[in-house]
């Protein structure tokens, strides 16, 4: 019986302890699982794999234990942890996935996410991404100091906390054209993204949308058992 989890959005920081205690508590108790998907904002920010962080460490410690009984482990980049790469994924056999995915769930090819593109209302950020993602402005990032990038990815944390509470709701949820656009492009029925932190499951036409939810009070998680599907919530 195949078993699968998909988790997002923990954002986890040196501010959110409980998180990383919860998702640790969380996996253990899962025991076997064959494969976890970890699809986007795993972190409040990510300064380069070369970060020495103990939060950085400890994570990587916990998916590794994960990793060593025989799950297979897949990240996703989110808006917030776009620098994460093949090096520190090599930590614990981690494979990288790109912005779009298409693997098999529960007998059905789906889409994989973060949800971020999904959102294409979102012009400001859409136009920070590109800047973001731009290979030269990667690699002038990463050639900073540790310390230096810290401060900066204090300050985007900031500016795009203040950004957000200036736009409309719907602004930053997805736009259904740009939805059913990216299912028929790929040919699925099914997708899965997180992002939007509007944890819910969207009948659509031939197909269904799931939202993964965002991990605080409460973590959320999509489970694959065989051919079934479940979305939960639970208190960390």
């Amino acid at each position: 019986m195949q078993q699968s989890l998909f988790i997002s959005d923990l954002h986890l920081s040196e501010d959110t302890p409980q998180i990383e205690r919860g998702l640790a508590a969380f996996l253990k108790q899962e025991g076997d699982i064959d494969r976890i998907f970890l699809m986007g904002d795993i972190f409040e920010a990510w300064i380069g794999d070369d970060d020495d962080s103990p939060l950085a460490q400890h994570f990587a410690d916990t998916m590794k234990r994960v990793a060593d009984t025989g799950t297979q482990i897949y990240f996703t980049r989110g808006n917030r942890d776009f620098l994460v790469g093949q090096n520190y994924l090599d930590q614990f056999d981690a494979k990288l996935l790109g912005d779009y995915a298409c693997v098999e769930v529960a007998g059905e090819s789906t889409l994989l996410m973060h949800g971020d593109l999904l959102c294409s209302d979102d012009a400001d950020y859409l136009a920070f991404r590109a800047i973001a993602h731009d290979p030269n402005w990667q690699a002038e990032m990463l050639n900073k100091s540790l310390e230096e990038r810290r401060s900066l990815a204090k300050h985007l944390r900031a500016m795009s906390k203040e950004a957000a509470s200036n736009k409309a709701e719907d602004i930053m949820d997805v736009n259904d054209d740009t939805v059913r656009s990216v299912i028929a492009k790929y040919g699925v029925r099914r997708l899965i993204h997180g992002h939007t932190h509007r944890p819910r499951r969207h009948p659509l036409q031939n197909a269904e949308r799931i939202v993964l939810g965002d991990w605080n009070k409460t973590g959320w998680y999509l489970r694959e058992r065989e051919e079934l599907l479940e979305l939960c919530e639970f208190a960390l």
